[in-house]
């Protein structure tokens, strides 16, 4: 089963996206803020990563070019999802497979995730 890492400040968005993915069939680890993310990552790349811009600590693009500068971790897509507008250039030049606006479309964000990972 595909592992999908949801980093997200906020919990109820974190929940939210959790149940549409554990629904959809895969397997869901959470993380609160990039600190977080990054220990998961560490310990075990997961196989896509949906991850929030606006956090604390380390916003999701910097979290991203850490990741891409770290040889050692294998490429691990990643959807962006942000209640920015702005910002969809940045997350494509940093390697992104997608981009989704919050209030988060179950069917969107299942549909993304799909076209990246087997279904679970």
């Amino acid at each position: 089963m595909a592992t999908v890492l949801v980093v997200d400040d906020d919990e109820s968005v974190r929940d939210l996206v959790r149940r549409y993915l554990t629904n959809a069939g895969y397997d869901v680890v959470a993380a609160e803020d990039a600190i977080v993310a990054g220990h998961l990552v560490v310990g075990g790349a997961p196989d896509l990563i949906v991850l929030d811009v606006n956090m604390p600590y380390m916003d999701g693009f910097e979290f991203t070019a850490a990741l891409n500068a770290d040889d050692t971790i294998p490429f691990i897509p990643i959807i962006f999802l942000t209640a920015r507008d702005e910002g969809y250039d940045r997350a494509m030049e940093l390697g992104a497979v997608g981009y989704i606006n919050k209030p988060v479309d179950a069917h969107a964000l299942v549909s993304l995730v799909r076209q990246h990972l087997p279904e679970g």
